[in-house]
């Protein structure tokens, strides 16, 4: 039985948002600050991933653990009031989670799904997983990361498309040589 009248219940489960949620935000200033640059639900990626950075082909959830079943076989059971209908959504939560990720990857995308709990009480871990995916990713395509104002004002110092090009290509040794120095 719930402790709630039906009017309460109505009134906290629309409080309960789908984007920008606090832990949503927290997770977007660091990573803002720290001068990554990404989409917040994209339409255009399957399960309009919370934020997702193209360049990198990264794709980031965060997930509630009410409702996306953190510890589910345990938690279930604290359930006391419509367990059918929340068993229901909650496991079909948990099954979509599953697919998404398998698309996503099927296209090429790397996902990272963090719980809230793990935002709010650490994170810096969070930030640093994902600085290592990006890096992962500059790593396997260090072509992506390529500096476009190099070859810009390599261009833009030069008439000819001859030198342009002769340009071009020792930029991109010096810089696929930097790559290896550091690795």
């Amino acid at each position: 039985m719930d402790i709630l009248t039906p009017e309460q219940r109505t009134k906290n489960m629309k409080a309960i948002k789908s984007r920008n949620t606090k832990i949503e935000v927290k997770l977007a200033k660091a990573l803002w600050s720290k001068g990554y640059r990404f989409r917040r639900n994209s339409k255009y990626l399957f399960g309009k991933p919370d934020f997702s950075l193209k360049k990198y082909k990264l794709a980031v959830f965060v997930d509630s653990e009410y409702f996306h079943g953190k510890d589910w076989e345990i938690e279930k059971f604290k359930i006391k009031t419509n367990r059918e209908f929340w068993w229901k959504k909650i496991e079909r939560n948990i099954e979509r989670d599953k697919e998404v990720n398998q698309e996503l990857n099927s296209q090429g995308w790397k996902v990272l799904r963090f719980w809230g709990k793990e935002i709010n009480k650490d994170l810096l871990p969070c930030i640093t997983i994902i600085e290592l995916a990006i890096d992962e990713a500059k790593r396997k395509n260090p072509w992506k990361t390529l500096e476009k104002p190099m070859l810009f004002n390599s261009y833009n110092n030069h008439e000819s498309r001859e030198n342009f090009d002769n340009l071009v290509a020792e930029d991109i040794l010096q810089y696929v040589d930097s790559i290896h120095n550091v690795a």
